[in-house]
């Protein structure tokens, strides 16, 4: 039997930007040609955490890459948060921001008010990325949560891939504010389901899947929500994550980059060797006897063998910790 490719059956592509479409102002190769020939066959939609944009520019940003991308094809964690920011506080009130202009956009699209400053006595906080955030903004916001108030968080990404690297994301902005308060707010990015459902709902579609570059939220949100995921190595996550992934946060298919998307997915094939298990990939087989995690083949050496020692890991019902894991298996194919 020929091996499905990860798009077939598929009516509704919902795609990470950074680390999947690109890094800083720069397509990752092959993202764009891959996403153009996905949407000749179904809908394909574009989700991010990322809350310093608006859903416009972020639009503008993929069209000048090479997609076609509307706005309204763009579904933000302002957008959640501002949702659920609405269940919390009347509408009207004033809200202290924290961030760019992308989460002002949506706050006063939502019909509230702006303040930076907790003089204003706000009746919420709302917080997310923007790269000009600085200790006064954070300070601001503590001040004004000491009241007790309502506190809205974008999302909770610790880092976030730029073009010189990765760099401190709204997780550990948040986390800051954490610090000097003492609670957590309530979030509206992955890897909570908020917008998830927004983007099915929107777009519509019976069988979607979800592209990420992102484990602890991308494929962990993607799996609450009840859709079939794909980790590209692309961005944040690689081998060794992969490997050590929760049971929670393990993705439907591991693809290298976007060109996987039309490519037959190999299946893992199981065998019993004596006391050992074997899991194969294409050419790749990799062993699994009592805690010890080896190579019997490495195939070409690429992709497949990830995928093997993936399958052999995630079979052997223990934390990896708990493992003996051939070093061969966390280097990148």
């Amino acid at each position: 039997m020929t091996d499905r490719t990860p798009l077939d059956g598929v009516d509704l592509l919902l795609a990470d930007l950074d680390g999947v479409v690109y890094t800083g102002p720069d397509a990752i190769p092959y993202a764009v040609e891959s996403l153009n020939r996905a949407a000749a066959g179904r809908r394909v939609g574009y989700l991010t955490n990322n809350a310093s944009r608006t859903a416009a520019s972020v639009a503008d940003h993929l069209t000048s890459l090479g997609l076609s991308v509307r706005p309204e094809d763009v579904v933000t964690s302002p957008q959640a948060a501002v949702r659920l920011l609405a269940g919390l506080v009347p509408a009207g009130a004033l809200v202290l921001v924290v961030g760019g202009d992308g989460l002002v956009s949506e706050v006063v699209k939502a019909g509230f008010r702006v303040t930076r400053s907790a003089d204003d006595l706000p009746a919420a906080v709302i917080q997310g990325f923007a790269p000009e955030i600085g200790w006064t903004d954070l300070a601001e916001a503590s001040f004004a949560l000491h009241t007790g108030i309502p506190w809205v968080a974008t999302n909770t990404d610790w880092t976030i891939p730029v073009a010189r690297g990765i760099a401190p994301g709204n997780g550990t902005l948040v986390a800051a504010v954490h610090n000097a308060v003492g609670r957590l707010p309530v979030v509206a990015g992955k890897p909570e389901v908020a917008l998830y459902e927004e983007a099915v709902s929107r777009f519509g579609g019976s069988t979607p899947l979800f592209i990420g570059d992102r484990l602890d939220t991308d494929i962990l949100g993607a799996n609450r929500a009840g859709i079939d995921s794909v980790l590209v190595l692309t961005g944040i996550d690689h081998a060794k994550q992969v490997l050590a992934a929760e049971p929670n946060s393990r993705p439907t298919y591991i693809l290298e980059d976007l060109r996987g998307l039309d490519l037959p997915y190999p299946s893992t094939e199981e065998h019993a060797a004596g006391e050992a298990r074997l899991f194969a990939v294409g050419g790749a087989v990799v062993r699994l006897e009592g805690n010890r995690v080896s190579i019997d083949a490495t195939g070409d050496g690429g992709i497949d063998l990830l995928r093997a020692g993936a399958a052999a890991v995630w079979g052997a019902g223990v934390a990896i910790y708990g493992l003996e894991v051939a070093p061969e298996l966390y280097v990148e194919g």
